[in-house]
């Protein structure tokens, strides 16, 4: 049987490889290169998620908990009424008196969570065109304007929307909120992406205590 002397030294039955070591016998014919074939890559199944903003969708939500988005419509909540561009409150600025409600936690009934004891006021000045109301999360990337992180459990990241509209009135909208957004003292909740015109001493009840109480600017 005849025997090739490969690199190394050694003898080998085989021609093109040594059967020892392995390394190519000078004159072999080089090894063909494997084909690669293009294989899509495998996608691991998962819930679907908001398109705006990635947010997870709860089951067959409507709205977005966190951006407001419309899974239906493919849009974000939008008022038609509302200017592109900021504009003036003809006779000054619009302010709200916001507050941790007691009357109100009281209807929640919400197991678990207790009223805060420093209730105090604070005044809040209703810039346009537009007012956020929710929690501020550096990983949702949520800011408002009016922050309950640290005030309201209950609040969601994105919770309702005031907007001035071109009539100088300011309208709430609601933005798919896990507890609601009530006016006054009405039992049901606006809808998500409902909105409601308010006036001077309306209430806008949010979270599990907060209340908003508009005071229109004095007239000149």
């Amino acid at each position: 049987m005849s025997t090739f002397t490969c690199p190394n030294g050694h003898a080998s039955a085989e021609a093109d490889y040594c059967d020892t070591c392995g390394a190519r016998i000078s004159g072999a014919a080089p090894a063909e290169a494997p084909t690669l074939v293009d294989t899509p890559p495998v996608s691991t199944p998962k819930g679907e998620e908001c398109p705006h903003c990635g947010t997870p969708r709860a089951g067959q939500a409507r709205f977005c908990e966190d951006c407001g988005y419309d899974h239906t419509t493919g849009k974000m909540p939008q008022l038609t009424e509302v200017l592109p561009a900021p504009v003036e409150t003809p006779a000054g600025e619009w302010t709200a008196t916001m507050f941790a409600d007691a009357a109100y936690f009281a209807l929640n009934e919400v197991e678990g969570v207790t009223f805060p004891a420093d209730t105090g006021e604070r005044i809040v000045t209703l810039t346009p065109p537009q007012v956020r109301i929710g929690r501020k999360s550096a990983t949702k990337g949520t800011s408002p304007e009016i922050d309950l992180a640290d005030s309201d459990p209950g609040a969601s990241h994105n919770h309702a929307l005031l907007t001035l509209n071109i009539d100088g009135e300011w309208l709430v909208t609601d933005l798919g909120s896990t507890n609601g957004t009530y006016i006054n003292d009405e039992d049901q909740p606006l809808t998500a992406g409902q909105s409601r015109a308010l006036k001077d001493g309306d209430q806008v009840h949010v979270g599990v205590w907060t209340t908003l109480t508009l005071h229109a600017p004095p007239a000149p």
